[in-house]
């Protein structure tokens, strides 16, 4: 698949249906790593309500949301949200995850690569960072092929979908460094 079979979509043009179809038939993917959404989106009415509160979030400027798209099926394959804005400070988190029938193609990096660009060139923003589960190596070398760089590890500091607590390793990118790296 190539980046013309599918293409990045704003949260506008995104149903309550088609994300919980995605959520839906990836719960055994995502269900350690991203309890919270599928907690919020284990129902049709409660994907209803999330994609509510997060168009308000948007239009607050609190967080943003990107989906990939498959053009030929039309149905969403990737989810990315910048989220934990801190203006004050000048930084934001990435979450993502992409459809586990499109693993490895991609997806995942191209919107980072948007995401970043978003987040450093429309927000003004210093720092990106991503935290990703100790175990969640294809997060962490997403993280190293866009020139993020570790800065630690917190323990027990993220409580999975089995409600056990989990180290993660925090990777940060700050501007100058994008800047460096995007020439």
């Amino acid at each position: 698949m190539s980046f013309t079979d599918w293409k990045i979509d704003r949260i506008e043009n995104v149903s309550a249906e088609e994300f919980f179809t995605l959520v839906n038939k990836n719960k055994k993917h995502i269900h350690k790593t991203f309890p919270v959404t599928l907690a919020n989106s284990d129902s049709l009415e409660k994907a209803k309500d999330f994609l509510a509160v997060s168009r308000d979030k948007e239009k607050n400027n609190e967080w943003f949301y990107f989906y990939a798209r498959d053009i030929k099926t039309n149905a969403l394959i990737g989810y990315l949200c910048l989220k934990t804005i801190d203006y004050r400070i000048s930084k934001c988190e990435l979450g993502y995850f992409t459809h586990e029938d499109y693993q490895g193609k991609g997806i995942t990096s191209k919107m980072v690569s948007n995401a970043l660009e978003f987040s450093f060139n429309e927000l003004k923003l210093n720092k990106v960072f991503i935290c990703t589960q100790e175990i969640n190596f294809a997060s962490q070398r997403v993280a190293l092929k866009h020139n993020f760089k570790q800065e630690g590890i917190l323990r027990d500091e993220f409580r999975d979908g089995d409600g056990e607590l989990q180290n993660t390793v925090y990777f940060g990118l700050l501007k100058s460094e994008y800047n460096t790296h995007e020439r």
